[in-house]
């Protein structure tokens, strides 16, 4: 279900904004994305595993605050994180 190090850490080089870069809210986004289609994969086998679907209504909440904080500071960053995730129909 969780994410292994070597896949978090090609997530993290693809939505980098520099090569020091883990934090910044593209890859906080692009990492909890990946965790969420994770569970949800998860979710067609173990349908009645209620404790892990709190966890993913808390990392999809988690997610859609920092996209509407980074919608508010830069559309163009947040345009491109969409697209790129493919994000919002």
């Amino acid at each position: 279900m969780s994410v292994t190090a070597e896949v978090k850490q090609t997530i993290i080089a693809d939505n980098a904004r520099d090569p020091n870069d883990t934090g910044s809210p593209e890859v906080q986004v692009a990492i909890l994305t990946q965790r969420i289609r994770n569970l949800t994969e998860h979710f067609k086998d173990h349908h009645k595993d209620n404790h892990s679907r709190r966890g993913l209504l808390m990392m999809v909440n988690k997610r859609r605050t920092l996209l509407a904080y980074l919608k508010k500071k830069d559309v163009e960053r947040y345009n491109a994180l969409i697209q790129k995730l493919g994000l919002r129909k």
